[in-house]
């Protein structure tokens, strides 16, 4: 209890420290966060962002209004911070992400946060602040949003809705002024939202849900701005969309074209289903069928375009080696984490140990797909236009290639080399059967979470199936489409399979020598933790106990604790089970927290000072290290 309280007490410090405007209590114009008021068109183009590929320029500011904390206002410095998430993570405010983000502060009316953007409309010369159409503020919030603004702003500030539903709801606001889309464009049947010329498959979409495959090479035609997208190669909306949409920024990143055309759905139909060249103007835009040639063209660009990324490879190093065996350079063989673990193993750093284990390299995985004749299905897939353009074609023939992986034969040489080494070293012994690709920890490329493992196997047949299971998650729907993505080679990816040890866990969790959250807090160390092995942690289904170590001053401060109310154990016939818990929620004591940083902090002088993303296991007062990857933001 007493290291507890020494956490609690350090947030409480740290908590002041930052309501006086940082570390030192003071933050100067080129760090600054954010401005709890803005009295001047100067301090407002000090935080503004400026959206040009309109016919005018759009001037903005991003606000968050904080209900939990008596609706308290941050004008936010939208050039540190892009999206109200960054903000609200890199101050710590809530460290909700993704998807949770989205729908706790977008879709829910008991939200703690309104998430808004004020902008000076040039044609009108008015300030204006308005949500993203898909936001359901209800018509209070509105109100209260308002006032808050118009307290705290140095002009009168009217709304500005951006969707039927926002339009209804603040209709029914008494004294609010309001400033419609068609009061600034007038009946504009044509918006670039994002200057750009590209090729693409036109796919007409009436509905856009969890149910509809979006390929990366397609150009959306959509009814309106949706809540998330994968990056592709347009997009087009029918109905009139803010610039300053989420999506809207995002597609300006990914450098597409991006506008409104009254209705598309229709004016495009012709063209569904067809590749096109589109381009947008300032003035208008322009779309045509592509021909063969170009097509041809654009995939021969597309296979053989220099930043297309060829993973290394070593497919004659045939050797099972085990972990003490490997180096950092055996990457090319047999994977960057098994590699990697080879390589904190042979520096025998103080209070951490690797669990043993053995690797079986690329070269397996290879002649696998070869003796059971799985290339020719590999590329014929490949060469497959429709497997290329449908993506829920793709999806089913990437099951099918597993279904058919796990039918495959195991060469009976690997049978007996695998078997005898495990019944040799490991007797008895539950293990683990862990990915190692080589399209793993590539630069800007991390992989995470897109390959499959096998916790906890036990047998000689069990063990054979979960080798298999590795080697067919290579093509994963999402690791396929990860890599298509990042641009990935897939024709130069293997895999290798690290046998390792399995260690049953007190408490597991992520350990990464910078902060997530906040990008200039780099000499920072995040840690999080369940109780239980730390699955769940990586695959974010539980909300796991999240400290911040800050060095500089040996502080610890505790971000969220743990909602856990089961863990996850080894089960005595193999795999893995879950159990109820109660009783205390903190996880991490002080002195945990700084024997984890204190051995994160060895492995990153390791591995050259470069920060990583180390998982880890606390079991019996030992610190174990199963992962060590370097950390991709």
């Amino acid at each position: 209890m007493r290291a507890a309280n020494s956490i609690r007490l350090v947030a409480l410090v740290l908590t002041f420290m930052a309501s006086l405007g940082g570390a030192n209590g003071q933050e100067t114009k080129s760090n600054l966060r954010s401005l709890p008021a803005i009295t001047s068109r100067a301090e407002f183009d000090s935080l503004a962002r400026i959206y040009s590929d309109k016919a005018y320029p759009l001037p903005h500011v991003l606000f968050v209004i904080d209900r939990k904390n008596k609706n308290k206002i941050y004008y936010v410095n939208s050039t540190r911070y892009p999206f109200h998430k960054d903000f609200v993570n890199g101050t710590y405010l809530s460290l909700e992400r993704g998807q949770e983000f989205f729908e706790i502060n977008y879709l829910k009316v008991n939200r703690r946060f309104m998430l808004g953007t004020i902008a000076y409309q040039t044609p009108l010369q008015r300030w204006t602040f308005e949500f993203w159409e898909g936001d359901l503020i209800s018509a209070g919030q509105i109100k209260t949003a308002s006032d808050v603004i118009n307290k705290s702003f140095f002009q009168p500030v009217a709304f500005k809705p951006n969707s039927s539903r926002q339009d209804e709801a603040s209709a029914r606001v008494e004294g609010l002024e309001r400033i419609l889309q068609n009061d600034i464009a007038k009946e504009q049947e044509y918006e670039p939202l994002n200057l750009a010329r590209g090729l693409g498959r036109i796919h007409i979409i009436e509905k856009l849900d969890e149910h509809v495959e979006i390929g990366s090479n397609e150009i959306l035609v959509l009814n309106e701005v949706p809540l998330q997208l994968p990056p592709v190669a347009g997009v087009i909306v029918a109905k009139p969309s803010t610039s300053l949409s989420h999506i809207n920024l995002l597609v300006k990143g990914w450098g597409v074209p991006n506008a409104y055309i009254k209705n598309a759905h229709q004016l495009l139909k012709e063209y569904d289903g067809w590749w096109v060249s589109f381009e947008t103007k300032r003035d208008t835009y322009t779309i045509k069928r592509a021909d063969l040639g170009q097509v041809k063209e654009y995939q021969k660009r597309m296979a053989s375009r220099p930043d297309l990324i060829r993973p290394r490879s070593d497919l004659t190093a045939s050797r099972i080696a085990s972990l003490s065996h490997q180096r950092a350079k055996d990457v090319i063989a047999y994977g960057g984490k098994s590699a990697n673990l080879g390589e904190m193993m042979q520096a025998r750093l103080p209070g951490i140990i690797v669990p043993n284990g053995f690797t079986i390299p690329f070269f397996y995985y290879d002649q696998f797909i070869r003796e059971n004749r799985l290339d020719e299905t590999i590329d014929e897939m490949m060469n497959d236009q429709k497997f290329v353009h449908d993506p829920s074609y793709r999806r089913a023939r990437l099951k099918e290639l597993r279904e058919q992986m796990q039918k495959g034969r195991v060469n009976e040489q690997l049978r007996s080399a695998v078997l005898g080494v495990v019944h040799a070293q490991y007797p008895g012994k539950g293990l683990f059967a862990r990915s190692s690709s080589n399209s793993e920890d590539l630069p800007k490329f991390s992989g995470a979470g897109i390959h499959s493992s096998v916790p906890n196997v036990k047998g000689d047949q069990q063990l054979l199936e979960s080798i298999k299971t590795v080697w067919a998650s290579l093509w994963n729907f999402e690791a396929y489409e990860a890599r298509e993505r990042a641009g990935i080679d897939h024709g130069k990816v293997f895999m290798a399979v690290l046998i390792q040890e399995g260690i049953n866990a007190d408490s597991a969790g992520v350990v990464l020598t910078t902060d997530p959250y906040d990008r200039e807090n780099k000499s920072a160390y995040y840690i999080s933790a369940k109780r239980g092995l730390g699955i769940k942690v990586v695959e974010g289904k539980i909300v796991a106990e999240q400290v911040i170590f800050r060095p500089q001053t040996n502080t610890i401060q505790v971000l969220t604790r743990s909602a856990e109310d089961s863990l996850l154990t080894f089960d005595e016939k193999g795999g893995v089970k879950e159990i109820p818990i109660s009783g205390e929620r903190a996880v991490l004591t002080d002195e945990m927290v700084r024997k984890l940083v204190k051995a994160a902090q060895s492995i990153k002088r390791v591995f050259g000072g470069k920060d990583q993303d180390i998982e880890w296991i606390y079991m019996g007062g030992r610190i174990y290290i199963v992962q060590a990857r370097p950390f991709v933001a």
